[in-house]
């Protein structure tokens, strides 16, 4: 199932929703396929975000104890990159679609 409408994507660490089609083009029962995958998918963010956020208190202590500024502009824009992650898995999180009478999103 996962492979069929979720694809993993690395650089958020989560499985997120592949659709071939409209939504509303769905059976009603790969509508609740979909939909009960990504309530169990959506119950990870929470978990991932916490990692990304434990790493960024990483990069910040490195960055604190950082002298060479080229260096320190490499840690600056890992921890922009963390940031801007942790932002799309909250989008993500939020994203909250429902089941259509025949099938709309």
């Amino acid at each position: 199932m996962k492979n069929e409408f979720f694809s993993y994507n690395s650089r958020l660490g989560i499985y997120l929703p592949r659709f071939l089609k409209e939504w509303h083009s769905y059976s009603s029962e790969e509508q609740e396929l979909i939909l009960l995958e990504w309530e169990r998918v959506r119950g990870m963010i929470p978990d991932r975000i916490q990692e990304i956020e434990v790493e960024i208190e990483r990069l910040q202590a490195e960055l604190a104890q950082e002298d060479n500024f080229e260096r320190s502009c490499m840690i600056n824009g890992e921890i922009s990159e963390r940031a801007s992650e942790i932002n799309d898995l909250w989008i993500w999180y939020r994203t909250n679609p429902e089941k259509t009478q025949r099938g709309m999103m």
